[in-house]
């Protein structure tokens, strides 16, 4: 059987409005002595995956400029001038996608520590599925902040809600949306075109698909990981610092400490 092509996306385009340099690009901030940016694509790459498109926004020149540089020729890029939300930041790659026919992985650009194996399995579990969309989860110490998998009586996919329209007893709910998927390509375009920004934040939300998703039949999907720590993103300094001090506890070979 032929391997279904993969493409991934990386989501780059955010401000580090919580950092020390709140100018900089949150996704060039260093872990492991390189911007956090630099192991999304490495273990994109890792995965095989082409086209590699990061979505970059705030001072994304430098991103541009950085990418270019540490892996000549790998990267596309895709531009989002405003921060309309993560549906938004996707449609912009939208164009890169046309006449791609494959697997589309949306990661994010802050989350260094999602390692390739993750990625392999979430894969196998959204092709074993036969879902159009499956989300990568976990059960979080603290789920305050992220977006909740609110689950039907079956155990399946109900809906992905955020934080900020989620009532009290789906934030009761650990559960949470790693913000990392994958999707069929053509399912994908054909969902951004339905998004809405009728929500608290009136962005349009890729999380939104999911439900579109289910109310037209299709299959969804979730697979879950017991690795809080590889999916946790950074949007404080005190955060940056816990992920590179990760970073090298998990660099270190076997039996070292």
């Amino acid at each position: 059987m032929k391997q279904q092509q993969l493409a991934a996306v990386i989501m780059a385009a955010g401000r580090g409005t919580r950092m020390n340099n709140p100018s900089m690009a949150k996704v060039m901030f260093p872990v492991g002595g390189v911007p956090m940016i630099y192991h999304v694509v490495a273990r994109s790459l890792e995965c095989h995956a082409a086209p590699v498109i990061a979505i970059i926004g705030h001072n994304r020149e430098s991103v541009r400029e950085y990418l270019s540089g540490a892996f000549p020729g790998a990267v596309e890029f895709a531009e989002q001038v405003e921060q309309l939300g993560t549906g938004h930041a996707v449609m912009q790659a939208a164009p890169l996608l046309e006449g791609f026919d494959g697997d589309v992985m949306i990661l994010s650009g802050d989350v260094p520590l999602l390692g390739a194996e993750t990625i392999l399995a979430l894969r196998a579990h959204h092709h074993a599925t036969g879902a159009v969309a499956t989300v990568l989860t976990v059960i979080a110490p603290d789920p305050s902040g992220y977006g909740r998998i609110i689950r039907n009586d079956d155990a399946s996919v109900a809906r992905i809600v955020e934080q900020k329209d989620a009532s009290e007893g789906e934030r009761a709910v650990d559960e949470i949306n790693s913000g990392i998927y994958v999707f069929r390509s053509l399912d994908l375009l054909e969902a951004l075109g339905q998004l809405r920004n009728d929500n608290a934040q009136r962005e349009y939300y890729l999380t939104d698909v999911f439900g579109w998703f289910r109310d037209q039949g299709r299959p969804i999907a979730a697979w879950t990981s017991a690795d809080f720590g590889e999916v946790q993103g950074i949007n404080t300094v005190d955060q940056l610092a816990h992920v590179d001090r990760e970073f090298v506890r998990r660099s270190q070979p076997a039996g070292e400490c």
